[in-house]
């Protein structure tokens, strides 16, 4: 049936088996203490027990679950296409599209299937190119890439960090969006796009065409696509109606793509779900499997979030953090705190982003602006501007305690500090909701 996922038959629930977690007393008073993920580490908690209303993870895989079956499997069945070892011809020029470092697409893992697969097509090295999609991020080092690829495929083939400069037109979309796609992409007969799926906070979900739109697309085509963002229907979690989604599918059409190989990754960044075939057909199925895993029921928005972008490589950066606070934010009430544990060794990650975050505007001035004028980078700040709306932010990270006060935040050394200074604020009975890997997590109220 072409798709593959370990233990579908659970709903997500309250799980706190994932971590580390335990439960103790201190001055008479029941707590439960817990692990998050920060950077490459850990940062712990405690929480009085009698004002935990969850602990909120995507759903549990089973122990063994063997990704290189689930890999095997899915392109063995692949959805409404042929196989890749059919699709391709001796003599084809063959580019396969995958992700930079800040997504969380495991490339070193997926490859070796992807070119076995393109050898026994009688498909030679020298014909195979490796094109890592950057949209407007920073080009990888080659130590990266080595990291990233491994540094036997690194070495053996031709990978090209994509340039949004050199682009080609190749027309324009029905939602005017110039289509202008890297040039070495098109000059290809053959394209393979990896990517791993994932809620995205207005694309709906990552992966399938979003490899090559904006992956490879020039500044001015991912900003016009981007600049729909503002629209209510550019939702995570939402596909039909959302105007990003549609208008980036519409625009990866124009070129052209054969196949795809998507996965689902946890927490610790094992593949648990593998879907592949064709670009729409395939995602789909992908995306199915993202809402089963992550989205979850709440009974009722909470006084406090505590939220972790899930670790490294999803905390590299705010740029890449912020994710896991447009997710949190559909889990606290009005007037609540959400309290946000990204270590970000990087910096912000986008010199508009940081700009804009630290201009000193207000969140109604912020969101004016981008609404008058789209700009890339602050179209971050302006998507963090209208949390700040609803609730206060405190955040636990390695930037500037000054730079994090002038975007708005509070500043705080570690959760502990941040979670009893948000119930000293709230008052000692306010509920908390923790979202170990918010990144990966849309909550709803429980209806």
């Amino acid at each position: 049936m072409g798709l593959f996922y370990m233990n579908r038959g659970r709903l997500p629930a309250m799980i706190g088996d994932l971590f580390n977690r335990r439960g103790c007393k201190i001055a008479g008073m029941e707590h439960t203490t817990l692990s998050l993920a920060y950077g490459s580490g850990q940062r712990s908690v405690q929480i009085p027990t009698s004002n935990l209303l969850g602990i909120f993870e995507p759903q549990a895989v089973i122990d063994g679950s063997d990704e290189k079956q689930l890999i095997t499997e899915a392109m063995a069945h692949p959805i409404g296409s042929p196989r890749l070892c059919d699709l391709a011809q001796r003599g084809q020029k063959v580019a396969i599209v995958t992700s930079d470092l800040t997504r969380p697409c495991p490339s070193q893992k997926l490859l070796p299937y992807i070119l076995r697969e393109l050898a026994g097509a009688g498909i030679p090295d020298t014909d195979i190119l490796i094109i890592l999609g950057l949209g407007l991020h920073r080009p990888m080092t080659l130590g990266e890439i080595d990291t990233a690829l491994s540094p036997e495929i690194a070495h053996r083939y031709r990978v090209l960090n994509h340039d949004p400069v050199d682009t080609i037109h190749l027309g324009v979309t029905s939602f005017g969006t110039p289509v202008e796609i890297f040039r070495p992409l098109i000059e290809t007969d053959l394209r393979v796009c990896l990517g791993a799926v994932e809620f995205h906070y207005f694309a709906g979900f990552s992966g399938g065409a979003k490899a090559i739109f904006p992956g490879c697309a020039s500044k001015a085509a991912v900003t016009a696509n981007h600049a729909m963002m503002v629209r209510p229907e550019a939702a995570a979690g939402r596909i039909e109606g959302n105007p990003v989604r549609a208008d980036l599918e519409e625009a990866t059409a124009m070129l052209g793509v054969d196949y795809i190989l998507n996965v689902l990754v946890d927490g610790e960044h094992r593949i648990v779900g593998a879907v592949s075939g064709d670009v729409t057909a395939a995602h789909r199925r992908g995306c199915e499997l993202v809402a089963r895993r992550g989205k979850v029921q709440i009974p009722a928005l909470a006084d406090i979030v505590l939220a972790s972008a899930g670790g490294y490589p999803k905390d590299v950066n705010f740029y890449q953090a912020h994710k896991a606070l447009e997710n949190a934010v559909y889990a606290v009430r009005p007037g609540g705190v959400i309290l946000l544990a990204a270590e970000c060794p990087e910096g912000f990650g986008n010199q508009t982003f940081e700009s804009w975050f630290l201009s000193g505007d207000s969140p109604e001035q912020l969101l004016q602006r981008i609404q008058q004028q789209f700009v890339l980078g602050g179209h971050k700040a302006a998507s963090i501007a209208a949390i700040r709306q609803k609730a206060w932010v405190s955040m636990i990270s390695s930037l500037p305690d000054d730079s994090v006060r002038r975007g708005g935040f509070i500043p705080y050394p570690t959760p502990q500090a941040a979670l009893d200074a948000a119930i000293d604020r709230l008052g000692s009975e306010s509920q908390v909701i923790v979202l170990p890997q918010a990144g990966s997590l849309l909550p709803s109220i429980d209806e």
